[in-house]
C-alpha cells in the first residue's frame, strides 16, 4: 500500500529555516508520474495545499507563502521536499505530503513549531 514518511520539521526561532522530506513507496504508478503536493494542517483547520509540483517540475504556491517556500522534486529517490525560509508563527502546523489531487492514504506528517 501507499505510504508517505514526511521528515525533517521541528521547533525553530521566527525567520529560521526548515527543510522537510517526503518518500514516497507503494504507489500504483511510477512515483514521476504523479503531481505532488505538500499539504498543512493548523489546529483546528482543514487541510491546506501550500505548495504543488507537476508532473513537468512546475511549481505553484500559496499565495501567502509564495516567497518563502520552494518545493521540488527527485523522480529518483520518490521524494518530494518543500524548503521553508523566514518561518513565522502562522507557520506552525503539521506538514503533509501526498500526491495532486490527494490520495486517500496520508501519512503521519511532520511537526512545525516556530516559536521564540
Amino acid at each position: 500500500q501507499v505510504q508517505l514518511v514526511e521528515s525533517g520539521g521541528g521547533l525553530v526561532q521566527p525567520g529560521g529555516s526548515l527543510r522537510l522530506s517526503c518518500v514516497a513507496s507503494g504507489l500504483s504508478h511510477n512515483f514521476r508520474n504523479y503531481a505532488w503536493g505538500w499539504y498543512r494542517q493548523h489546529p483546528g483547520s482543514q487541510r491546506e495545499l501550500v505548495a504543488a509540483i507537476s508532473v513537468g517540475n512546475v511549481a505553484q504556491y500559496l499565495d501567502s507563502v509564495e516567497d518563502r517556500f520552494t518545493i521540488s522534486r527527485d523522480n529518483d529517490k520518490n521524494t518530494v521536499t518543500l524548503q521553508i525560509v523566514d518561518l513565522n508563527p502562522e507557520d506552525t502546523a503539521i506538514y503533509y505530503c501526498n500526491t495532486r489531487p490527494y490520495g486517500p492514504a496520508w501519512g503521519q506528517g511532520t511537526q512545525v513549531t516556530v516559536s521564540s
